[in-house]
Formats: structure tokens, sequence, C-alpha cells
């Protein structure tokens, strides 16, 4: 399964405490890093949230946003101490009698006094138990949004591979023909210069001519590498990090058939690998 690691998703849910709001954005990471920013009552929901987001995804930069919006009917309210406002009255009339010039005590002044005023807390019990689901719903859409994603993105992998395939089985039939003309221009040269030709100096300079530019081990490597990227995106796991070495692997054989070239068609080739290598390497950077 190919998956993308950027994605973005949002889910609402009501109720009679009001509306409650996830969004999710995603985008590559080389870990899974998640942050959050819950409501203050939601705090204590952040582990639990840490754990689902682990179950669903394996890397990635995740922010995860929550917002609530209480209902109009929800009424905050207020309740007053009459017990501890009056005693508060009484002590500022007693402390009045005492004074020359005595300053009356007005009502926001006894409000104000610490333990007259308070705002009851409020139940966010089934609030807080709507999120828990609203954010697993919000997840596993994400989930869905980065497959989706990544699927789109098969048939680029499937066309460069199957073009490499091409491309590295076009070398290798052509080897034998490019050795066999090596071989001719190995002859023409001792002619030319016309040095008696040794049976045994000749096979010698083949053997280290065919020594230089054999290939067949890069070649095969290049072969096991491409049909190993084709089972690895057929896997139900991450597999963003083991086609990124993948991507190594092939670069480095394509390189090392170049250095190798005794061909100009040879070194497009490899040139035209590492073009194709490449473009699927910025792909594989965004895969989970």
């Amino acid at each position: 399964m190919i998956r993308s690691m950027t994605a973005f998703a949002r889910q609402d849910v009501q109720g009679d405490w009001g509306t409650l709001t996830c969004e999710i954005r995603a985008v590559n990471h080389r870990y899974l890093e998640p942050s959050f920013r819950l409501p203050e009552a939601f705090r204590d929901l952040e582990n639990r949230f840490r754990e689902e987001l682990r179950k669903q995804l394996k890397r990635g930069k995740v922010d995860v946003s929550m917002r609530l919006q209480s209902a109009d009917n929800v009424a905050q309210g207020f309740e007053i101490s009459e017990e501890m406002a009056q005693a508060v009255n009484e002590a500022a009339n007693h402390i009045n009698r005492m004074l020359d010039n005595p300053a009356h005590i007005n009502a926001l002044d006894i409000l104000r006094w610490p333990g007259v005023l308070s705002v009851p807390e409020q139940d966010y019990g089934p609030a807080k138990e709507a999120a828990t689901g609203l954010f697993e719903q919000t997840v596993a859409e994400l989930a869905s949004v980065r497959e989706r994603e990544g699927e789109r993105l098969r048939p680029l992998f499937e066309d460069r591979l199957k073009t490499m395939a091409e491309l590295v089985a076009e070398v290798r039939s052509r080897m034998p023909e490019l050795l066999e003309a090596q071989e001719r221009g190995l002859r023409d040269r001792f002619e030319k210069v016309r040095v008696e030709l040794d049976p045994d100096r000749v096979a010698q300079e083949m053997v280290m001519l065919a020594q230089k530019s054999d290939v067949a081990e890069e070649l095969d490597r290049l072969d096991a590498h491409i049909s190993e990227v084709a089972d690895t995106l057929k896997s139900e796991e991450a597999i963003g990090r083991r086609l990124d070495f993948l991507m190594q692997e092939l670069n480095r054989e394509a390189n090392t058939l170049s250095s190798k070239s005794i061909d100009a068609g040879v070194t497009r080739i490899a040139v035209d690998l590492k073009v194709l290598i490449e473009q699927l390497r910025e792909q594989v950077q965004n895969l989970e």
C-alpha cells in the first residue's frame, strides 16, 4: 500500500453542549511527530490521542487542532454567596463607623471580594466523550486520504520501473556486441603500429578489458533492486524508508554502470536511469 504523508482531514460533531471541530494536517517527516492544540478542558485526552495516532500512522509531522464552541443555550451563570456578601457589607459598615470620612461601599466592591462571586464548573464529560470519537473518525479519514494520495502515485512508479527494466535489458543485450567491437579495436591498434600479434598478449589485454567493462553484476543488481521496489509497493506496511534505501542502491549501481561504460549509448542509458531514479526518489520522500 502506497501512503502519502501529506494529507488534511476535518470532522465536526454537535451536541447539547455545542459544536466540536477537529482538524488534522500532516506533512512529510522522518519520524512521527504529533503536536496538539486542544481546549484546556480536554488536555487530559492528549495521551489517548497520541496512542490513537501511533496505531494509524507511522511517519509524518502531524498537527492536531480541536475547537469547542459552546451552545447558546448553555448559560454560564454565576453563583453568589449571600452569606459572604453580607459579611463583607457588615465589615465595611463597621469600619466606616470608625472613620471621620467614611466611603460607602457599592455592589461591585462586594462582588470583587474573593468568595462572593463564582462561576459554576461546567460539566465537560459529554463533550469529552464526543471528542474521543470525533478524533478517531478524523484520524481514520486522514489515513484514508493518505492512502488515496499515495495510490495516485502507483502508475508513476510502475511506469518508471518498467522503463528502467527495459533500459537494463537493452544494455545487457548490447554488451556482447560492444565487447566484440572493443576486441576488434584492440587488434586494429596493434596492426596500426605494426606490432606482431602475440596471441597470449592479445588474450591478456582482452581479459583486462573485459574486467574493466564487465557490468554483469551491476545489471543483475539493478534488476534485483527494480524487482524489490515492485514487491515493496505491494506491502501493507509503511514502505517509505525501505524505498528510500532502494533508491540509494539503484543510484549507486547506475553510477557504477556509467563509470564502466565503454560506449556512448551505455553512458546515455546510465544517465537516463539516474534521471528516472531521481524522479522516484523525489516521490519516495513523501511516502509513509
